[in-house]
């Protein structure tokens, strides 16, 4: 005896089932199927492991059999699942289930098998009944690839140029006595080192134990850079609650010993004890960065995740110090634009240090992906221009250096008293 049932839904499912008898007996039996309508947001195709370019194809239903504890099935069941929109050129379509094996949960084609497919609908043939789902698995079109590499490889180029300007300016202008730049300066130099070495040495895995050296450096780095935005922010904080205290700004924040200690030291720990836990995590055969075997990655994703939240709360303490501030000015001319150009580096600083590497976490689609390599890379040119450029005293160095590059020589005989100047002119 054969049962079959349709669901009215954004897409019609269609599911036929063979009776059996380790059902709840002999006869007929009723199954429930159903779909939640934005399930594939939340049990999206980066739950699926797979190389290729993967997305969900149809909706997420869920099938069950009411009153039974059965869900292995002797004898397959088949589902058929349309599509949700028709495809245009060839993919990889595969029917896979929500397996929880304790605390992890992902998409396994375990049991599950495409019986048949075609542009409009998917027969998936399975042993048990769950949670299934179709994903459409595509390879990487080689012009976006192409393309993508070269809008990365410009835009890494462009961003290292003017990194090493604000190297160049933290370390030879000469700044007003108030102002810290330890922070930015290693800021710029660990970015500057972190995307050269990414430029240059994340593809040559075919050494394994310089890939390993390159991939540890790089994970000591980008850390390295992340504790140094996260000190650049708590500088910051302390020169905005400074303000409520005195009428001119003192010299911003901790002493440069202390940064060191803090900027290098916390990320050699983490890179240390990463490298004692799981020291083949470091490199694979594909890159020379941190593997996914072991969550490995999460050495990295996690304090990256915990400063860039710090950072943001940050923000908005610093915003919150500011406003009775603002609110007691009245005609110190001088203290108001101090604090407007505070408050101009705190909405800039969040920009470069926090929301740039946000975006990171979002990949799903082509437009985030050149958002991310645009603004991630211009870390360096966003800095140059907010502490450099739009610094007058910065600027006067600069005519200064610019004035004595292109000053034209004079020549050896004008040089001398202007008495003797006057004779030659007679």
């Amino acid at each position: 005896m054969m049962m079959m049932m349709m669901l009215k839904m954004r897409s019609p499912v269609m599911m036929m089932m063979e009776h059996n008898q380790c059902l709840s007996g002999p006869g007929s039996a009723a199954a429930v199927l159903m779909s939640v309508s934005g399930m594939e947001k939340l049990m999206n195709a980066g739950f699926f492991k797979s190389e290729n370019v993967t997305e969900i194809y149809s909706d997420i239903i869920t099938a069950t059999l009411p009153k039974t504890k059965h869900k292995e099935l002797p004898e397959p069941v088949n589902f058929t699942v349309y599509h949700k929109k028709v495809q245009n050129w060839a993919g990889l379509v595969t029917c896979v289930y929500w397996q929880e094996q304790g605390e992890e949960t992902h998409w396994s084609v375990d049991g599950c098998t495409a019986s048949f497919s075609n542009e409009n609908y998917t027969v998936c043939s399975c042993t048990h009944l769950s949670t299934f789902a179709i994903l459409l698995q595509t390879e990487e079109q080689e012009e976006d690839s192409s393309l993508l590499e070269a809008v990365n490889l410009f835009c890494m180029c462009v961003g290292l140029a003017f990194l090493a300007l604000a190297i160049l300016t933290f370390l030879l202008c000469t700044w007003n006595p108030k102002i810290n730049n330890t922070a930015r300066l290693h800021l710029c130099i660990c970015l500057f080192l972190g995307h050269l070495l990414f430029l240059v040495g994340v593809s040559r895995s075919e050494n394994a134990v310089v890939c390993a050296v390159i991939a540890g450096t790089l994970h000591f780095l980008f850390l390295s850079g992340f504790v140094w935005m996260l000190l650049e922010t708590l500088q910051l904080f302390l020169l905005v609650r400074s303000l409520s205290k005195v009428q001119v700004i003192q010299k911003e924040g901790l002493r440069a010993l202390y940064l060191l200690l803090i900027g290098y030291g916390a990320p050699l720990v983490v890179v240390g004890v990463s490298a004692a836990v799981f020291s083949d995590g470091y490199g694979s055969k594909d890159s020379c960065w941190l593997s996914t075997d072991r969550n490995f990655r999460w050495s990295f994703i996690g304090p990256v995740c915990a400063i860039i939240s710090l950072n943001c709360i940050s923000f908005c303490v610093i915003l919150w110090t500011l406003q009775p501030t603002l609110a007691n000015m009245k005609s110190d001319v001088s203290q108001s634009r101090d604090t407007r150009l505070i408050v101009f580096k705190i909405v800039a600083q969040f920009l470069i240090l926090g929301c740039t590497w946000i975006l990171g976490f979002f990949q799903s689609s082509t437009m985030l992906k050149y958002l991310f390599i645009i603004l991630n890379s211009q870390q360096g040119t966003f800095i140059f221009i907010v502490h450099c450029l739009l610094n007058k005293e910065v600027r006067e160095e600069y005519k200064r250096w610019f004035s004595c590059l292109f000053r034209r020589k004079e020549p050896s005989g004008s040089r001398g008293s202007p008495n003797s100047v006057a004779t030659v002119q007679k």
